[in-house]
């Protein structure tokens, strides 16, 4: 086991006028679980690929432990990949899948098949050691997919989108299967996903990406509360947090026909009139008469809640403003409720800069 550190990490590839990863500083310690997550093309895959040395580092270094690997090949770097695609051959058995590696390696044969029966207790695929993979589910290739990593006993796990070819019931069953053994071998894991829920579920810790920037690298639960900017507070969270453009007024900021009180310090920190509110789906709290008017276009009942989505009347916008409210008891689609955000659960953002305004 060892830890990762990407040092000023920066990847650009020939052509391009802007690097795909742009000094790029994580420290990952020894046994935690990464998740890198963000939009298609954000840079999550390269700088994974880039520790894997699959990517050259245009600068900047990359250290595995106390070494430098920067210009290691990827034999030598001790790590395993478990891609999107299982990447399994076909003509071989569970066993000798799982093994093909330490046979290349030259490993004796006996400890070739220690190392596999015991993967397969983990996985739960002893009784499949002698099958084909066309054999085999979805699931059940991906988790041979992980034997073939966990038999190397590697000191970094890199998983790229593992779970992308599965489907919905059995990606959720997949990625609890995953945590729960990253957990029990104790070994540091890198793991991509465009799936905030996903990341958010899994990881010890979340980096967020865009444009090949790191935005943010946190805590799921510290992420959800305190996102350092714009970006982040859009992208994590599911429904989305809804944002809204308000101006400043005596008092804190004009939400609706309601003034929400701000501490005078905080505002005095943006850079113009307006600000940006943010507030979480549960957050918003149905109100008489003041707040902000939302026509209700669609009422998603879930059981115990229900999510209503709507516009703010008179408003020409086409994005939507999310609640959750009560399941039992949700307004009816063509209503107009009037919303107010809870007391401490909003976050203000710089509307030029983006960037988080609270203390």
């Amino acid at each position: 086991m060892a830890t990762v550190k990407f040092d000023n990490a920066t990847r650009l590839y020939p052509g391009n006028d802007s690097p795909s990863v742009d000094n790029l500083n994580i420290d990952i310690a020894d046994g935690e679980f990464l998740v890198l997550v963000g939009p298609s093309g954000c840079g999550k895959s390269t700088s994974l690929r880039m520790l894997a040395g699959l990517e050259e580092v245009n600068a900047g270094k990359i250290w595995i432990g106390d070494r430098d690997v920067t210009d290691l090949s990827p034999k030598d770097r001790d790590v395993a990949m478990v891609f999107q695609n299982y990447a399994l051959y076909p003509h071989m058995s569970v066993a000798d899948n799982m093994g093909f590696a330490l046979k290349i390696a030259g490993i004796d044969k006996a400890e070739i098949r220690r190392r596999v029966d015991e993967a397969a207790q983990i996985l739960d695929l002893a009784q499949y050691l002698e099958r084909k993979p066309k054999a085999l589910s979805g699931g059940q290739r991906q988790r041979v997919a992980m034997g073939r990593a966990i038999v190397r006993e590697p000191k970094v796990f890199l998983m790229d989108e593992p779970l992308s070819n599965l489907d919905a019931k059995l990606r959720v069953q997949t990625r609890t299967q995953i945590a729960s053994l990253q957990r029990r071998l104790g070994i540091t894991t890198v793991y991509v996903t465009h799936d905030q829920v996903e990341a958010m579920t899994m990881g010890d810790r979340v980096a967020v990406l865009k444009d090949g920037i790191l935005q943010q690298c946190d805590s799921p639960r510290r992420m959800y509360d305190h996102p350092n900017n714009v970006f982040v507070a859009g992208f994590i969270g599911s429904p989305a947090m809804n944002l809204f453009d308000v101006p400043v007024v005596e008092g804190g900021v004009k939400f609706g026909n309601a003034v929400h009180p701000v501490e005078r310090d905080v505002l005095a920190k943006a850079h113009g009139a307006t600000v940006t509110l943010g507030v979480r789906p549960e957050d918003m709290d149905p109100t008489d008469s003041e707040g902000l008017p939302i026509f209700i276009d669609v009422v998603e009942e879930l059981g115990a809640d229900a999510y209503i989505y709507g516009t703010l009347e008179g408003s020409r916008s086409d994005r939507p403003i999310i609640a959750r409210v009560d399941g039992r008891r949700p307004p009816a689609k063509g209503e107009t409720v009037h919303f107010s955000p809870k007391g401490n659960h909003i976050h203000l953002f710089d509307a030029e800069t983006g960037l988080r305004l609270e203390t």
